[in-house]
């Protein structure tokens, strides 16, 4: 035998010990394509998952920003209340001074009587945290006084409140009224 033929019987007996399986073939070609559809399914399967999540977070959140809103107009509608509720012993008071004036003749006992009942506002109004504003010979803050007038007052009273005419108060550190104040030029 010759080489040529040589090489050929081996070529033929390699064909031979390795033949051609076509479903063989076929089976690892679907096999991708079966994995492929099956995590498809699964992608699509998580997607839905994932969009009816989110439909339910969206609506979840809508119903909590209507549920703070409703719960912030009800917050405001009654905000007042306490503190109104709070004042009613002041009306009575009034109410007490006024029946008393209009039967007494002692008026030391009806002054005595308004300023009782004005320190007892005043202690409402400090248990409110609300403060009057420092107006007497403190410098003109813009901030929290309102010049009305200024007034010739001399070098030493020059940007100095020399009198106020209508009380400033804070709520906390927020103004609420400024002071009416004459300031010194």
């Amino acid at each position: 035998m010759s080489k040529k033929n040589k090489i050929e019987e081996q070529k033929q007996e390699q064909e031979v010990e390795q033949p051609v399986n076509p479903q063989v073939e076929i089976q690892e070609t679907s096999e991708p394509q079966e994995i492929q559809k099956d995590e498809t399914e699964i992608l699509k399967e998580r997607i839905a998952e994932l969009e009816d999540k989110n439909l339910r977070m969206m609506a979840e959140f809508d119903n909590f920003r209507r549920r703070t809103n409703k719960e912030k107009l009800d917050l405001m509608a009654t905000a007042g209340e306490r503190i109104f509720v709070e004042m009613l012993p002041l009306v009575d008071d009034f109410e007490r001074a006024v029946a008393v004036m209009d039967k007494t003749n002692d008026i030391d006992a009806v002054r005595e009587g308004i300023k009782l009942i004005q320190q007892k506002f005043l202690s409402f109004l400090e248990k409110q945290d609300v403060h009057p504003i420092e107006t007497e010979g403190v410098d003109f803050n813009t901030d929290e006084h309102e010049a009305v007038t200024t007034f010739a007052a001399g070098e030493e009273k020059k940007g100095k409140v020399i009198d106020c005419t209508q009380k400033g108060y804070k709520l906390g550190e927020k103004v609420i009224r400024f002071a009416k104040v004459v300031v010194g030029e």
